[in-house]
């Protein structure tokens, strides 16, 4: 029962995603104000849903559910930091895409390096915390649903950006 709801849950989730993506993919990349627009209600609509797509597959107890969501929200908060930078490159790629430097492209992929390391990092520090609430099963199972809803909104936003023009 469980992995029918982690994958009907994750195909809700692709469908929500490329519907919004199918509509965001006919705009100019170069309009910013339509980017900016694009990634909110994305980051916004992966984040309610997310929430709910945890809650319907890891069976938490009232007591760890009550510690667990508020360690879920404070994690939720700091990987929101490391998405914030990393769209600000993704921001900052679409303004320049048309006339991007070498210079420009070299050190875009080095602040996205660095904050895909950040997004790790946050993983890393919240696995023993989550231990600290949840059996060790239950955490893994939520870093693995974190993880691969993630992944969805990597290939989402991947699909959306046009590659470096030559």
């Amino acid at each position: 029962m469980l992995k029918k709801l982690v994958v009907l849950n994750t195909l809700l989730a692709i469908v929500m995603i490329l519907s919004i993506g199918s509509v965001s993919a006919q705009r100019e990349t170069s309009t910013g104000v339509a980017i900016d627009r694009d990634i909110a209600l994305l980051r916004r609509d992966l984040r309610t849903e997310k929430k709910k797509i945890i809650a319907m597959n890891i069976p938490l107890t009232e007591t760890e559910a009550t510690k667990f969501w508020v360690i879920y929200d404070q994690y939720t908060e700091e990987m929101a930091k490391t998405n914030d930078e990393f769209f600000g490159i993704i921001k900052d790629y679409a303004a320049n895409q048309k006339t991007l430097t070498d210079e420009q492209a070299s050190s875009m992929v080095k602040r996205w390096a660095d904050a895909q390391v950040k997004h790790l990092q946050v993983r890393v520090k919240y696995i023993p915390l989550f231990e600290k609430v949840i059996p060790g099963k239950k955490a893994a199972l939520f870093f693995q649903i974190d993880r691969r809803l993630q992944a969805l909104l990597d290939i989402q936003v991947a699909s959306e950006i046009p590659l470096v023009l030559q």
